[in-house]
């Protein structure tokens, strides 16, 4: 995402003839473009945006459980008592 944001800034700059991008090459300006497809291919090859994803659904289960079992009234090894936030 940081390269996208990266490569629209400079293209718009570049397009805009704005500060010194307006007299970089066009291969200098659209280089963010390309390292972004990179990343993406490279993370989606490896696993890397799925474990991403697994682990921020993990996370919310186990809050989701934890605030379940404090409105019970347990703590967060199910036992009854007192709840502790």
């Amino acid at each position: 995402m940081y390269f996208v944001v990266l490569g629209v800034l400079l293209l718009v700059m570049k397009v805009a003839e704005f500060g010194p991008v307006a007299l970089w090459s066009w291969w200098a300006v659209l280089w963010p473009f390309g390292a972004a497809v990179a990343w993406w291919a490279w993370a989606d090859a490896t696993g890397y945006t799925k474990r991403r994803e697994m682990d921020k659904m993990d996370e919310r289960v186990a809050k989701r459980r934890v605030e379940n079992l404090a409105k019970l009234g347990m703590d967060h090894r199910g036992r009854r008592g007192k709840a502790k936030k």
